[in-house]
């Protein structure tokens, strides 16, 4: 049967306005400039904040779909590969500055492992404040760290070269001297619970060596440690030395 093109027209015409009507109604919302729209519960992958301008603030994603390092609106892979589910803050410049990960799981080989990762940055480096803890297999440590970082900012390409070294002696021998360049930044204070689950406070120099020490062993012994530049104890201040 032959229809006719103005019957065929006026039927299409129908289904669009009956769809627009859904949409109003029972089958959703359509989004408007400033409308606000409430749900009772979203299942996502992933949500990107943006300015009204577009720029990225903020990103929060499972672990499928987290970002890599995204500076100045330019995403490149993050050095160690997918950094899990969390959330990742932005400047206004649409560079990352700070986030926060976590995760927790049993290995196949029975061994429990978990983290929980909060950060700060500076401006285009790498983090300056951390709450962080980590365990693995029993051992556990959580801590309040101050980094000191470089003034200029991150090479992206050194870090890329890094994450593709395979491990072993060549890759160990650079990391230990980037290190003693101070590329990565060092570590100023550490304030928290060690592995040998002792409370300690220490404190580097501008070279990220540590220069004092107090803390509290599991069994309760309280002291004070001052060291030298090379790490070797040159005082030593317990609770129970007489006056």
């Amino acid at each position: 049967m032959k229809l006719d093109s103005t019957k065929l027209l006026m039927a299409y015409s129908a289904v669009l306005t009956a769809a627009f009507a859904m949409s109003l109604g029972g089958g959703g919302a359509v989004a408007q400039s400033g409308a606000k729209t409430s749900f009772d519960t979203i299942d996502v992958k992933r949500i990107n904040v943006r300015e009204d301008d577009g720029t990225l603030r903020m990103i929060v994603s499972n672990t499928s779909r987290s970002p890599g390092i995204i500076y100045h609106g330019k995403e490149r892979p993050h050095p160690s590969g997918n950094r899990g589910a969390g959330i990742i803050f932005y400047n206004s410049e649409g560079t990352e500055n700070g986030g926060l990960t976590f995760g927790g799981e049993t290995g196949k080989d029975g061994k429990v492992s978990g983290s929980g990762h909060l950060s700060f940055d500076q401006y285009q480096q790498d983090q300056v404040i951390q709450l962080t803890q980590s365990e693995y297999d029993g051992r556990r440590w959580a801590a309040m760290i101050v980094n000191d970082r470089p003034e200029t900012p991150l090479d992206f390409d050194l870090a890329e070269k890094l994450g593709k070294m395979p491990a072993g002696a060549e890759r160990d021998a650079f990391l230990k001297k980037l290190e003693a360049d101070g590329v990565g930044g060092r570590q100023r204070l550490f304030v928290g619970k060690t592995r040998n689950r002792e409370s300690a406070v220490m404190l580097s120099d501008a070279l990220g060596r540590p220069r004092m020490m107090l803390k509290v062993t599991n069994d309760g012994a309280a002291s004070i440690d001052f060291l030298d530049e090379k790490g070797k104890v040159q005082r030593s201040l317990a609770a129970t030395d007489k006056q």
